[in-house]
């Protein structure tokens, strides 16, 4: 029983787990579904009815006949408290941090009241490292939640990032306390989408806009043929970043360095907008009508003098399928050869 409601789930699973599926809000800042629990923040912490203390919810699994409180007056003063603490080492500048309107930790000090703290803690002064060109990290606002740890070792199989030190001067870095761009991470931005403060950050959006100010439009990526999909971050008409989404059918909110970041093309000063024809000495800007009755010609005279198979044809991942499919249809059954390939086939 979940705040005088009987529920009913699979054997194993965690209180927060059966929560959820009831639709019962319990907080929490180090939890993720697709990571392994770790219990780390506390902020998820629930009454249990004979139970000495107020456990975490994502890592206490649930037993017949338990009765839980999830926001009795014990566990919203602990919760009010464990957000004080965090705040005492927490930089003030939520006017300006770029995760402002996206911050759970921000989120979470309005559900709860949280104005200021009462403790007074020391504050770290690190340097924001931003000297590689995809991601921004300022430890100054880590708050230790350890997702982007999880994530780079249970999504990515890299473990490039760690905990080191202790105490108050504990902090996720690559080995030797490197920075990314002379480690081995592959900047697939992945722990940028776990992190629920502004610790990290994408490059490319740093500073482009406020979070309300962008609009999300879903897209498919173009770079390869897995079919991941993601949300393009637009702002008065021009793309400035890419976030991922839980609502990923295929890949999640997991992304390649190319998904994340590679979207540079799209406004890209030397993109091609129209068609092009070669003349001997430079290209040509031509009508479509004009560069398909080229092709055509050149086609043509290539069957005829040497054979359909002297002719190949090769696909891109950056079309649609149906596109493909047409492309494959034209070089089979119009042109009649078998030398089709793609990009993405391996």
């Amino acid at each position: 029983m979940i705040n005088t409601r009987e529920i009913t789930v699979q054997e194993g699973s965690t209180i927060l787990q059966a929560a959820r599926k009831a639709g019962i809000y319990i907080p929490t800042l180090c939890e993720d579904p697709e990571l392994t629990p770790w219990g780390g923040c506390r902020l998820c912490i629930v009454e249990v009815r004979g139970a000495k203390n107020l456990p975490a919810s994502c890592i206490t699994p649930v037993r017949q006949g338990m009765v839980v409180e999830t926001e009795s007056p014990a566990v919203r003063h602990a919760r009010r408290t464990l957000i004080e603490l965090l705040l005492a080492n927490h930089p003030e500048d939520c006017l300006a941090c770029e995760r402002t309107g996206e911050c759970v930790l921000q989120d979470m000090a309005y559900h709860y009241g949280v104005r200021r703290t009462s403790f007074a803690g020391k504050r770290r002064s690190y340097e924001i490292e931003n000297g590689n060109p995809f991601i921004v990290r300022d430890m100054n606002k880590c708050i230790i939640c350890g997702l982007c740890v999880r994530v780079c070792s249970e999504i990515a199989g890299l473990s490039i990032i760690d905990f080191t030190n202790r105490g108050f001067n504990t902090k996720i870095t690559p080995a030797m306390d490197l920075p990314l761009e002379k480690s081995d991470c592959v900047f697939c931005g992945n722990c940028v989408a776990v992190c629920p403060v502004g610790a990290l950050a994408e490059k490319p959006i740093w500073g482009q806009g406020r979070r309300w100010e962008v609009k999300k439009v879903r897209t498919v990526c173009p770079y390869c043929g897995t079919g991941c999909s993601f949300d393009l971050n637009v702002k008065e008409n021009r793309v400035i970043g890419v976030s991922s989404t839980t609502e990923a059918a295929v890949n999640g909110r997991w992304l390649c360095v190319k998904g994340r970041f590679g979207f540079g093309f799209i406004h890209h000063r030397e993109r091609l907008q129209m068609p092009l024809i070669r003349s001997p000495y430079l290209f040509s800007k031509v009508t479509w009508d004009r560069a398909i009755d080229v092709a055509v010609g050149k086609f043509k005279a290539i069957k005829s003098k040497y054979g359909p198979e002297a002719i190949g044809i090769l696909a891109s991942a950056r079309c649609t399928n149906e596109e493909n499919y047409l492309l494959n249809k034209f070089a089979r059954a119009v042109i009649g050869t078998n030398n089709i390939d793609h990009c993405a086939r391996l």
